[in-house]
């Protein structure tokens, strides 16, 4: 199975050190790939519901049509480290297709991508910037691979 992580936006400034790390760090227990799609409405007003239309429109192009997706939203189900672990185990010895984890931009998620999601998982119950997401994000799958290998990394309970 492979991981796609699809991200609204790109990444600059501080974070951008961490998340190249992470990317690395998980690469090494997941087939991984990151995909980034154009945050926003270019040229026109930044009107939240047509920002996320055709935000969605570009994630839906971007993930293969065989693949299922997930999206993280804080309205989503909270994953504690160990159960990320165990979904993404029993995902990748049962599931079969690859699988896209989306991170919307700073309107969210259009609905018809919530709608089609396969799961709705939140990664905090506070609002966070697309980067930071994706930075957690990163480091969670990392933390995954090193608890589903019994590695040092993860301290708390398995």
């Amino acid at each position: 199975m492979k991981l796609i992580v699809v991200a609204v936006g790109g990444v600059r400034g501080p974070l951008e050190a961490g998340i190249r790390e992470y990317l690395q760090r998980a690469s090494r227990y997941w087939k991984l790939e990151v995909v980034e799609v154009d945050a926003g409405a270019p040229g026109r007003d930044p009107a939240p519901e047509r920002v996320r239309r055709e935000e969605g429109e570009r994630i839906t192009a971007r993930i293969p049509a065989d693949c299922e997706y997930w999206v993280l939203t804080r309205e989503g189900r909270g994953l504690s480290s160990a159960e990320w672990a165990r979904v993404l185990e029993d995902r990748a010895l049962h599931g079969g297709r690859d699988l896209a984890l989306v991170v919307g931009g700073a309107f969210g998620l259009d609905p018809d991508i919530l709608r089609g999601a396969r799961r709705r998982i939140s990664l905090a119950h506070v609002t966070l910037p697309h980067e930071l997401a994706r930075l957690v994000l990163l480091e969670q799958l990392y933390r995954a691979g090193t608890i589903l290998r019994n590695e040092p990394y993860h301290k708390g309970n398995p």
